[in-house]
């Protein structure tokens, strides 16, 4: 089995606690799903985001983002949305993934030059 360091696909080797800012276009990821579908999709496109950002299965969206998504409606979901993707370990000794990822909501005045950030 390689080691963390040894990673076939090139990248960096994963740290196992760490806490980014992102912001999730959700316009560009609903154009064109029905319109009774939209806000759950946003939930699911948030999902498959983090998964891929973060490299866990199991992905956990906060209470307060899923508010945020489906605050307008199922039909009007909010353009954007910055979130925070905190990957943390699991409590749970029996689980078969040691990390997951909680997604949580965070409330900005303008999207306007604002980029992706590691969280300290």
């Amino acid at each position: 089995m390689p080691k963390e360091a040894d990673r076939s696909d090139g990248r960096a080797p994963r740290v196992d606690v760490v806490t980014r800012d992102f912001t999730v276009n959700l316009k560009k990821r609903l154009h064109g799903i029905s319109f009774k579908r939209r806000a759950r999709r946003a939930v699911s496109e948030i999902r498959k985001f983090a998964t891929q950002k973060m490299d866990t299965q199991d992905v956990r969206i906060d209470t307060n983002l899923n508010k945020f998504l489906w605050s307008k409606g199922v039909r009007n979901v909010p353009y954007r949305v910055r979130v925070r993707l905190s990957r943390r370990r699991t409590e749970d000794e029996e689980a078969s993934d040691k990390l997951y990822t909680l997604v949580s909501h965070v409330e900005v005045k303008s999207f306007k030059g604002l980029e992706n950030a590691t969280v300290e």
